[in-house]
């Protein structure tokens, strides 16, 4: 993940900007922007657990700083930061939240700053697919919301153009997304752990379902598509 997000950096000027790392993950977009000489980091997630993740791994650290937040509710004043990471984040997403996220990154946002967005292409019909889908399943049944959505590119960079954003570039970072064995295997833990609570009918197919498409994912695949957007804020919104 880390060579993603050098990548997706690759044409951005870092040094001595003020950077937000919206959704933190395992703090890899955090260690590029600071190996690229950012002046302060701030990760905010509304994961417990991975914050206090990111946190551990930068205690030492003077650039980072880790927030256990809501990005729809962003703790920062108007106009603080010069650079926005948001790498995978908004598979995470679920579509009535996005637009308050979009708002909330443009607001903290100083004019002339500059947005990085990477994430995942929908998938084509496949054993990923199928296992994401399940995990939808799962999600929704459990919290009325999907756990994963992937939006097409085109429908993140409309949404940050609509709050005012320019549109950059676009490139690819993956092309074929590689899905490997071990990554499968985490995710059809989860999908069965989590069915565990239902009623043992459905538990019992949804884990049967997992299972089988495991099975066709073999020792990983190779699939789906991963791209980044550049953006900037004008000076003057319209």
């Amino acid at each position: 993940m880390s060579k993603t997000v050098s990548t997706a950096l690759a044409d951005v000027s870092v040094e001595g900007t003020v950077c937000l790392d919206a959704g933190a993950g395992a703090g890899n977009s955090a260690a590029v922007l600071e190996d690229r000489g950012a002046g302060s980091v701030l990760t905010v997630t509304n994961n417990a657990s991975q914050a206090a993740s990111v946190r551990e791994r930068f205690s030492t650290d003077s650039v980072v700083t880790t927030l256990h937040a809501d990005l729809r509710a962003v703790p920062l004043p108007e106009d603080t930061v010069e650079l926005v990471t948001a790498h995978a984040l908004f598979n995470v997403v679920a579509t009535p939240e996005t637009a308050a996220i979009v708002r909330e990154l443009t607001r903290v946002t100083a004019p002339g700053g500059r947005l990085v967005v990477d994430d995942y292409s929908p998938l084509p019909d496949g054993p990923v697919r199928d296992l994401f889908g399940a995990a939808n399943a799962v999600g929704e049944l459990n919290t009325a919301r999907p756990t994963y959505t992937f939006y097409p590119r085109e429908h993140l960079r409309w949404l940050f153009e609509h709050a005012g954003w320019t549109h950059i570039r676009t490139t690819n970072l993956l092309d074929p997304v590689p899905w490997p064995a071990d990554m499968l295997d985490t995710h059809a833990e989860l999908i069965a752990n989590q069915a565990a609570t239902f009623p043992d009918e459905l538990a019992n197919g949804l884990r049967d379902r997992t299972s089988m498409t495991r099975e066709q994912g073999g020792d990983g695949v190779e699939t789906g598509e991963m791209y980044s957007l550049l953006f900037r804020l004008p000076h003057e919104l319209e």
